[in-house]
């Protein structure tokens, strides 16, 4: 029994040897390649187990169908608007045709690992490196927007993965290489200094044209106002002086019955016209002034008395009259 045991092992060893050899797994994430003398010759994307030949007649490589990210180098771009800026960017790809990309990139190793290390290095970051040439085509504005939602950073992604999708350096679609790029993005944009100076010194001059705008504006918009003013208060000054004028010459019409009957007696017009004064007058409380020197005011003096010694001084008309009544009578 245990001159059996030795040789049982062998051939244990040997069916395991020939059974790994003979098969292999593919996983649910997978896809595989068999290749017999170094030509594909068949493709299994169901998850199990495979059968194939002992190597070197028959090799399996399995690639993984999910989704895989290449980061690229930081290039510096140019804008539309000439200013440089420093863009960070990567993309996500998966292989979408296992036999075409075995077939572009198996020349790298017989691996897996050096198919995808081959494809990202020699095709996919030189691919994206040029297709951010279409930073060109944005202006800085563009790309950076105090308005939330304003910014054309994904148009830029967009038409970075649109030029990827299409046609290579070499006019090859991505299709050919059995890959498809899922999306672009770009991770970071830097501003180099002079740059910085620059959009400083820009936003600057934009300001300043701005505010100049808008005084003109304001300036062109006062004189509006200002003339408009000026043209209202010549209408409303015309209005009320041809209105004063209607006034006035309605005034005349109506006075002009009164005027002639007036010019009939003159004197007796401006002796009523008198009495009309003294009685709007005094139907107030009013104050009239006198001179002590007018005639007949004099008694109303303080100091008279005073001067004459306790008698009240006779006006010299007063006097006279006097006198010429005791001469006629003594006669």
């Amino acid at each position: 029994m245990r001159k059996l045991i030795i040789p049982l092992s062998v051939v244990v060893v040997l069916l395991a040897l020939l059974a790994f050899s003979t098969t292999y797994t593919v996983r649910f994430t997978e896809v595989a390649v068999k290749t017999r003398f170094g030509s594909a010759v068949k493709i299994k994307d169901e998850p199990g187990l495979g059968f194939k030949w002992p190597y070197p007649i028959e090799n399996v490589t399995t690639y993984d169908k999910r989704t895989r990210l290449v980061i690229a180098r930081s290039e510096t771009q140019q804008t539309a608007d000439d200013f440089q800026i420093i863009v960070e960017s990567y993309l996500t790809y998966r292989v979408t045709d296992p036999l075409k990309f075995f077939k572009s990139f198996s020349n790298a190793g017989d691996r897996s690992v050096d198919h995808y290390r081959k494809a990202e290095d020699d095709v996919l970051r030189d691919l994206l490196r040029s297709a951010l040439g279409e930073t060109s085509k944005f202006k800085m504005g563009d790309l950076f927007s105090s308005v939330a939602g304003q910014s054309k950073l994904p148009e830029l992604e967009q038409s970075v993965l649109t030029t990827l999708n299409g046609t290579t350096e070499s006019s090859k679609p991505m299709g050919d290489y059995g890959i498809e790029i899922t999306t672009v993005g770009i991770s970071r944009i830097i501003l180099p200094e002079e740059t910085t100076n620059s959009v400083i010194a820009r936003m600057g001059a934009n300001r300043d044209r701005l505010a100049e705008r808008y005084e003109s504006e304001g300036r062109s918009q006062a004189r509006a106002i200002e003339a408009e003013a000026l043209s209202q208060a010549a209408k409303i000054r015309a209005f009320a002086e041809r209105r004063a004028d209607e006034i006035l010459a309605k005034g005349e019409a109506e006075a002009a019955p009164y005027l002639a009957m007036q010019n009939v007696n003159p004197d007796l017009a401006v002796f009523i016209q008198n009495i009309r004064l003294m009685r709007d007058a005094m139907a107030k409380k009013f104050t009239l002034i006198f001179s002590a020197d007018d005639y007949g005011m004099q008694v109303f003096d303080p100091n008279v008395l005073k001067d004459a010694g306790g008698t009240l001084p006779v006006p010299s008309q007063m006097r006279g009259a006097g006198d010429e009544q005791a001469s006629g009578s003594e006669g």
